[in-house]
């Protein structure tokens, strides 16, 4: 049953549904975080700090946020292969000779592909840069995230790539809410507009809120 559920097209559709609210509730929660920078370093270590203690004594030092990373791993994994195999079967039951008269989706569908190329290369420079430092301009230093944030976007390239990525993720979202909100079956003739309102106020939401960590740290803000 779960394999014919998986081997169908609405059955991948449901699971690109449910794992990227996954990724949007934890998008939403992590833009909250990341906006505590604007209250300085202490307000913003305490934070980081946090998010390794969440659950003790019940839970292990760092054992819930690996949690949250597992879920969010299996989440991004199962999105992009269920992403992946439709386009695949799209591009198999279309007919050769089919050609577009004129462009029928909006810019946020259409830029849908490489737009999810761009934030699975940007998931793995920022896990390097922030997370493990591998990528990180300067010295990088454990235990101080805010110092982390601010070499990172005193930067041009660092920057450049995550505003691009922010950029990429808000038309993601843009398209991505309302077309889930259709498999999930909340959308309907009355609700569309509604839901599509919802979608880009969101969108917006949460691209200034990711952008406005980069702005801080480039006008002196954040320093």
């Amino acid at each position: 049953m779960t394999r014919t559920l998986w081997d169908s097209t609405i059955g991948k559709k449901t699971v690109m549904a449910v794992s990227g609210a996954i990724m949007l509730l934890y998008l939403v929660a992590h833009v909250i975080g990341n906006l505590k920078i604007f209250f300085g370093p202490g307000e913003f270590n305490h934070y980081a700090h946090w998010l390794r203690t969440v659950g003790e004594p019940f839970m292990h030092y760092e054992w819930t946020l690996w949690l949250v990373r597992v879920v969010l791993v299996v989440a991004v994994a199962a999105h992009v292969t269920a992403a992946y195999q439709l386009s695949r079967r799209g591009l198999k039951a279309r007919p050769g000779t089919y050609v577009h008269s004129r462009p029928r989706s909006s810019y946020a569908t259409r830029t849908m592909r490489w737009g999810g190329v761009i934030l699975a290369l940007f998931i793995v420079w920022h896990v390097l840069d922030l997370t493990t430092g591998t990528v990180h301009s300067g010295g990088f230093q454990q235990g101080h995230p805010y110092q982390n944030v601010v070499d990172t976007f005193s930067t041009w390239y660092g920057n450049v790539v995550y505003i691009v990525a922010m950029l990429a993720l808000g038309l993601h979202i843009r398209h991505g809410l309302w077309s889930a909100a259709q498999t999930l079956g909340v959308g309907s003739r009355t609700r569309d507009r509604a839901l599509k309102r919802a979608a880009d106020v969101l969108a917006l939401l949460l691209t200034a809120g990711f952008i406005a960590v980069p702005v801080g740290v480039m006008t002196g803000v954040v320093s």
